[in-house]
């Protein structure tokens, strides 16, 4: 014991110093230990720096200590004196202790003292013996049981058998079984004979189970929710269907099926082993069977203390061996054994011949027999059965050879026994290796070593003494663990988050992500966006993607239409929390239409009564509101069984989404109702654009403690002036994480989980400090660490593979300064710590030196807005204003174009007659565009596209004879005329080269300054062209601009009049845009006050206005796209690809729908004629019906549950 001191010489030193030394203290009964404290041996060199900790309840069959997955190694002692004490992670429930030293002085030996601390600790056991089950019959013979508690403990050395069984008549059951080691919960609350509802659920826990140890069992189930413990692993989940009870009837056994079961629950094993502390919904079942007070008669021999299995487990690994001995000389060899093992390869067994030898070993995962004997020119005989036995079960290996026949079986089944004729002579050579061979040898096993478990070794049809073999009396071993099987199931619990399935080898575990939507080392992270905002600002357009508003967390991704422009459709498939969740990052949600019938459902079950169109706490719908209902005695037009509709928006997202409609009052003869929920759509995200400003060094939020024991992921944003500071800390009692910018061109994050500090670092190539927004993801698993920057500088750092993994944090989250460190100057945005948004805006509103939103946007995305647009700062975010552009869009890279008939036109004028602007402050006149409309330089823009010749595309006139046209020519190709005075005759630019009017969009940009002229058309190298030196070099009096069609009044240039307006132009122009004017927008577009007219027909359409001399991407080259290679999770959905247009399959198709609809359409009809009768509808009429208003006051009178607070802070709309 500690401070033990007997005449100086205190302590446990055992003779030889090696590993294999050990020290065992019995307890004298069961105890639960809580912790265990070490010294070394009293006034000497000898202490015990590392050792392990096995415990037994037999002092047979040993088991290690486990922590966080691994076989723990306790740290020891450093010197003679002092105590070091360890509180175990988990209590054990044990007699006998066994210490292992791992290491030890290097002065000196090993040396101990020891202390273990713990309490008291009793149970009722009962022992099954296959026979006998234990039925707990009920007061009642039927149990309408809402809430269950049931609890035990068990040990057992089979692998399948009962442990608990309830069933009802209604087909109602509850069920907890051993399968293939594995712990399967079964619970089924009701279905129907139908089928519409399907209640039955099972849910698979543990691992390894028939390792004679004892494991707990928590069973909790309230209504459908149901907690299922397996040895402090709890499972949360719900159960199927839609009822809350389990009906039970008579009974309830422990250990078997019940006599009553129904014949198709049979065929299933009773539970062979130990069970203790068994009790149901407060009742002590083993306490009562003890007393008598429960039928017992099944019991052969009923007792309550746990037989003692007669196996001998040893456990190997890679540097391992026993070595046993045989007969030597004999003419038969027969060995047996069971193993256990995740390796799919290893060596089973290897013995010397007389002359030749025989290796048995795993080769990806069957069992292989190789037989190699040299007295026949080196015969070699292969043998090998079975598939897949490194799945960790115990598997039985036999292998029988004498002279002319060689059998191997697997498991005792005969359909796998192997036999063949070897024609050799079987001697044995009397030595048979298991589980490694290290020696030198002219013949060496393909296979050096095994790890995992062994028992039952039989040679020559004898058990083997392994007892004997661990005192030395027989044989010998080389890092081998006797009497314990230390088996580790390093996927249970599962680390593969989201679906990923996880495989093994005896160190480490893997997991496949393929198809889940997830990627990492433990499928962690989410491979799409948030929402369409971010794919937006990825600069994305319009199209179908998968989102995953919830990032890493359990909600996985689904699709939606991103209309990047408005409002997104979320399509009807997702489940209600995956809408939700969007609806919750959204800035706003409204279902596109709704109809008929004001009560609904929320997705948290509250009922709402009022209508689309209408508001909270109104109960009317928007006709009741606007006193225009078909019949003014109701406040809808339902009520009064007219065919108009009740139709309008719900815009609260706290009410969205709808998951239910309640329809009252159907009993009313000649009634009838059709109710339709439209899409949902939603703008904006909230998230994306959250932001805080950090004013000062000591400026910090806080948020609650950070929950990321063993998963954990952070991503934000941040831009700053400064070349240091701490993003973001969270301590606790020795753990802690941080993020933080340690230099100008350095982004840090470390972290300590108990096994010392971590931290890795990525560079950037350019300084941080730039006041540009920069992108930090860091994730932290079992597996690896992970940190990048920018999407591109990364760093990964495995974890160790012994070791703490439990990220365990205590204080509050501090963004921004804490603890002294050095505080963050700057703004952070949209900060996710497991894919959820921290409401930074919130929080700095509350908290001085913090300012909520961010500044200085247009800094970072500014280059998003093309094309002339200008970026706009907003509170959270930034638009970009394409007003002096030709282009619409968010980015303003949206085609703005029509589509003209013959003699259609457009006419912009920019001065009236007294020269001075027509309208004031019209946001288009261009500050290049002086109010004396002269010009020494001007840019003219536009894409057309036309089969049709001749035509004028744009003519600029003036109040002199100053003008610009540019023509197409009866040939088809183009003409650009400048007439600035000072020539007889205008100043004419042919392209004679091509044909222009071929259908296809062609881009024109013609610019000018004074007198030089430089003219680009479509992809091709600009030209530059340069007027005469008796040409004017100003455009005086800038008048008007026409596009597809002159009509002015004045002098016109004569040709263009005579030869080209008539009949004007018919095609598509896009993108007109003179100086910083965009006069077909202005057309277009009626928000737009500008001086611009229209004659004839204009439809708009970008007409496929950009060039296609340069290919555009396919869609199978964008990861993002729903249809891009790679995409392939998460459902089997058809896809639509987008790598280009089969003109002629659209044509077929389009065909093909048009007939199908008009079928379709038919048969609606004819249905609709011969079944004109009203549906029938489960209800329950609410009372008093009869003398309310109309069916919602009655549902209100009679139901106070029913009641709708109006929260005043909410707005209402009314539409």
């Amino acid at each position: 014991r500690l401070e033990l001191a007997i005449q100086g010489a205190g302590g446990w030193s055992p003779v030889d110093t090696d590993h294999y030394q050990w020290l065992q203290v019995d307890l004298g009964t069961r105890k639960q230990v809580t912790s265990i404290a070490t010294q070394g041996r009293y006034s000497s060199s000898d202490w015990t720096m590392q050792y392990r900790l096995l415990y037994s309840d037999t002092g047979r069959n040993w088991r290690p200590y486990l922590q966080d997955g691994n076989i723990w190694a306790f740290s020891g002692n450093s010197n003679s004196e002092s105590v070091v004490r360890h509180d175990l992670q988990h209590a054990v429930i044990t007699r006998y202790v066994r210490i292992i030293p791992l290491e030890w002085s290097k002065e000196g030996r090993i040396g101990l003292r020891v202390e273990v601390y713990g309490c008291s600790y009793w149970a009722d056991v009962i022992n099954f013996e296959g026979q006998g089950v234990i039925s707990y019959r009920f007061k009642m013979k039927k149990m309408k049981i809402l809430k269950d508690v049931i609890s035990l403990k068990f040990k057992t050395t089979a692998s399948n058998g009962v442990l608990l069984h309830g069933e009802g008549q209604q087909g109602d059951y509850i069920s907890l079984e051993l399968k293939r080691s594995k712990l399967l919960l079964m619970i089924n609350l009701g279905s129907n004979q139908y089928g519409s509802i399907l209640g039955h659920t099972s849910v698979t826990s543990g691992s390894l189970l028939d390792d004679d140890h004892w494991h707990s069992v928590i069973i909790e189930r309230y209504r459908r929710n149901v907690n299922f413990t397996l040895d402090r692993h709890t499972q949360h989940f719900r159960t199927n269907g839609e009822f809350d009870h389990l009906d039970l009837d008579y009974e309830i056994s422990f250990g078997g099926m019940p006599v009553s079961a129904k014949p198709s629950s049979g065929g299933r094993e009773n539970f062979v082993g130990c069970m203790e502390g068994i009790t149901y919904n407060g009742d002590n079942i083993t306490n009562l069977v003890k007393r008598k007070k429960i039928d017992t008669s099944s019991f052969r021999n009923l007792t309550f203390s746990c037989s003692e299995t007669h196996s001998f487990p040893v456990f190997f690994n890679a540097t391992s061996f026993l070595r046993l001995p045989g007969l030597q000389d004999s003419d038969t060899l027969s060995v047996s054994l069971s193993f256990r093992t995740w390796n799919p390869s290893g060596l089973l067994f290897y013995t010397a011949l007389a002359d030749g030898v025989v290796e048995v070993g795993l080769t990806e995962g069957k069992v292989t027999v190789y037989i190699n004997v040299a007295q026949k020119k080196n015969t070699r005989i292969d043998i090998s059965s079975g598939s897949g036995l490194n799945d960790g079960q115990w598997h039985n290996v036999y292998l029988h050879a004498l002279e002319n026949y060689a059998m191997l079986t697997i498991d005792g089944d005969e359909a796998s026994t192997v036999r063949t004729v070897i024609p050799i002579q079987i001697r044995t050579g009397g030595q048979y290796y298991f589980g490694g061979y290290f020696l030198r040898t002219n013949t060496p096993p393909a296979q050096r070593s095994f790890q995992g478990c062994m028992q039952l070794i039989h040679v020559d049809d004898q058990l083997a003494d392994l007892v004997a073999v661990e005192q030395g009396n027989m044989g010998t071993f080389e890092n081998v663990s006797l009497d314990m099987c230390a088996i580790i199931d390093r996927c249970v619990p599962n680390h593969c988050e989201h679906g990923g399935r996880c495989t093994q080898t005896w160190d480490s575990f893997r997991c496949s992500c393929n198809g889940t939507g997830y990627t990492g080392a433990t499928c962690h992270t989410s491979v799409y966006e948030q929402s369409c905002e971010e794919y937006k600002h990825l600069g994305k357009t319009s199209g179908t993607y998968w989102i995953d508003p919830d990032g890493s967390g359990p909600v996985g991704p689904f699709k939606v239409n991103c209309n990047m422009t408005g409002k997104s459709t979320v399509p009807p498939k997702p489940t209600k929390q995956k809408i939700h969740l969007t609806i919750m990052a959204s800035d706003d949600c409204v279902p596109s239409e709704q109809a008929n019938l004001p009560c609904f459902l929320s997705l948290a079950n509250e009922r709402h009564y009022y209508w689309g169109g209408s508001g909270p706490g109104i109960q009317k719908c928007a006709c009741g509101i606007e006193r225009n209902c078909t019949d003014p005695k109701y406040y809808c037009n339902c009520d009064a069984d007219q065919t108009r509709e009740d139709a309008g928006l719900l815009v609260y997202k706290d009410h969205l989404p709808v998951s239910q409609v309640v329809v009252g009052d159907t009993n009313r003869a000649g009634s009838e109702a059709k109710l339709t929920v439209g899409p949902l759509r939603c703008q904006g995200d909230g998230n994306y654009w959250n932001a805080a400003s950090f004013n000062t060094p000591a400026s910090y939020l806080h948020f609650p403690t950070f929950q990321g024991e063993t998963s954990a992921d952070i991503s934000f944003y941040f831009k700053t002036s400064s070349s240091y500071g701490v993003f973001l800390e969270n301590l606790g009692n020795a753990d802690f994480i941080r993020l933080e910018l340690k230099a100008a061109t350095v982004v840090s994050f470390s972290f300590d989980v108990g096994n010392g500090l971590v931290e890795l670092s990525v560079r950037s190539s350019t300084p941080l400090n730039d006041d540009q927004w920069h992108r930090v993801v860091a994730e932290r698993n079992v597996k690896e660490a992970v940190l990048q920057l920018d999407g591109q500088f990364k760093e990964v750092r495995p974890a160790p593979p012994q070791g703490h993994t439990r990220l365990e944090l205590y204080s509050q989250l501090y963004v921004g300064a804490s603890g002294g460190q050095r505080g963050f100057l700057g703004c952070i945005r949209a900060l996710k710590m497991n894919g959820v948004t921290l409401d930074l805006e919130e929080r700095a509103k509350v908290t001085p030196g913090v300012k909520p939103g961010c500044s200085g946007h247009c800094t970072s995305y500014g280059q998003h807005c093309r094309n002339g647009g200008q970026c706009m700062e907003k509170y959270n975010g930034y638009s970009c204003d394409c007003t002096l552009t030709a282009y619409d869009g968010p980015f303003c890279t949206e085609d703005v174009g029509g589509y003209f008939e013959s003699g259609t036109l457009v006419r912009y004028d920019f001065l009236p007659e007294g020269g001075l602007p027509a309208i004031r402050d019209v946001k288009s006149l261009s500050p290049l565009l002086p109010t004396e409309g002269n010009l020494t330089q001007e840019e003219l823009v536009f894409s057309f596209s036309t089969s049709n010749t001749p035509s004028i595309l744009v003519y600029i006139s003036s109040r002199t004879q100053d003008y610009l046209a540019v023509v197409l020519r009866h040939n088809g190709t183009l003409q650009i005329r400048y007439s600035l005075g000072g020539l007889r005759e205008p100043f004419t630019i042919d392209l004679d080269q091509r044909n222009m009017a071929n259908g296809q969009p062609h881009h024109i940009n013609i610019s000018r300054q004074e007198r030089n002229i430089r003219l680009q058309l479509d992809h091709y190298p600009p030209v530059s062209y340069t007027l005469p030196a008796g040409s004017d070099t100003k455009f005086n009096l800038v008048k008007t601009i026409f596009l597809g069609k002159v009509f002015e009044t004045g002098q016109i240039d004569p040709v263009l009049i005579e030869k080209y307006n008539t009949p004007g132009f018919v095609g598509c122009l896009s993108r007109v845009q003179f100086n910083n004017i965009a006069p077909l927008k202005a057309a277009l577009r009626s928000g737009i006050v500008a001086p611009v007219t229209t004659q004839g027909i204009l439809v708009e359409s970008n007409c496929g206005a950009s060039p296609l001399t340069i290919s555009p991407m396919a869609a199978a080259n964008d990861p993002w796209h729903l249809d891009s290679a790679g995409a392939v999770f998460p459902f089997n959905e058809e896809r639509v690809s987008r790598d280009g247009v089969d003109r002629n399959a659209a044509i077929i198709g389009g065909i093909i729908a048009v007939v199908i609809f008009t079928i379709l359409c038919t048969l609606v009809f004819l249905i609709r004629h011969m079944f004109r009768h009203k549906g029938s509808y489960h209800t329950n009429e609410a009372k008093g019906a009869e003398s309310a208003d109309c069916a919602d006051a009655a549902i209100i009178v009679n139901d106070p549950a029913f009641t709708e607070t109006i929260d005043e802070s909410k707005k209402e709309w009314f539409i």
